[in-house]
């Protein structure tokens, strides 16, 4: 059961969805938020986790998510950050940076992406790739905020494949499908949701996403089964500043 638990922090921090920015008469926008979760093993709860989003001086955008896990000797934590630059509807990643301590190896990667000028930094080490980015590319972070934009402009959507750049330089493709509708009973109240699936045949692994539309689609659940085992669950506690805004809303007050 033990072994286990590093899949708990490992997908909260690199769940992915990917696809092209939706076209839209009106662009959206996120509105400044702070999300709380509660994870989930076996039943009972072995950690939190924190997802922010928060509007910079410069005008670009910091996303951040934060878990904290503590069961039994096992113990990990987790920090990731993406600075991303908005242009309507598309989610450009300039800043990456990830962190993780705990039982096990400690782990530090620090990017930096131009994605105009096909360029990817690796600060820690100070080299430099030439990357041909696809379009649309996401970071492991950023692609939270393109999904959510798309289906805040096409919730009627119900394929996702995103290409997301890892740390070691590669690029990924995540694909998700829609699996129906549910209401849930969360710890932060009872929402209406939309459910989305992945499966990854060769590692015998489905994920199960639920997204929340009241909530401008805002991921309020995740579970994790491997095999025939149930790997993990996060479950949305709280949410702060969670309420629609449009461009259009912020330019005329």
């Amino acid at each position: 059961m033990l072994k286990s638990l590093p899949y708990i922090a490992l997908f909260l921090t690199n769940f992915t969805f990917v696809a092209t920015a939706a076209n839209n008469e009106s662009n959206v926008m996120i509105p400044a938020f702070t999300a709380q979760y509660s994870i989930l093993h076996s039943g009972k709860t072995v950690g939190e986790a924190t997802r922010q989003l928060s509007y910079l001086d410069n005008g670009l955008a910091q996303y951040s998510y934060h878990t904290d896990i503590e069961w039994l000797i096992f113990s990990d934590t987790r920090e990731e950050t993406s600075i991303v630059k908005l242009e309507g509807n598309k989610v450009i990643p300039t800043h990456y940076e990830y962190t993780r301590e705990g039982t096990g190896s400690d782990k530090h990667y620090k990017w930096r992406y131009d994605i105009d000028k096909n360029s990817a930094v690796n600060e820690l080490k100070d080299r430099k790739k030439t990357i041909k980015f696809p379009d649309n590319i996401q970071d492991s972070l950023s692609y939270h905020l393109q999904h959510r934009l798309n289906m805040m402009t096409s919730p009627a959507q119900e394929h996702f494949v995103y290409p997301v750049i890892k740390t070691s330089g590669s690029i990924k493709n995540y694909v998700y499908q829609y699996d129906g509708e549910e209401d849930l009973m969360l710890p932060y109240g009872l929402v209406k949701t939309i459910r989305l699936k992945r499966e990854v045949i060769e590692k015998k692994r489905v994920t199960y996403a639920w997204f929340a539309p009241e909530l401008n689609f805002l991921l309020v659940k995740l579970h994790q089964i491997k095999g025939d085992v149930d790997q993990f669950e996060a479950q949305l506690k709280s949410v702060a500043n969670e309420s629609p805004v449009t461009l259009e809303a912020q330019a005329n007050p």
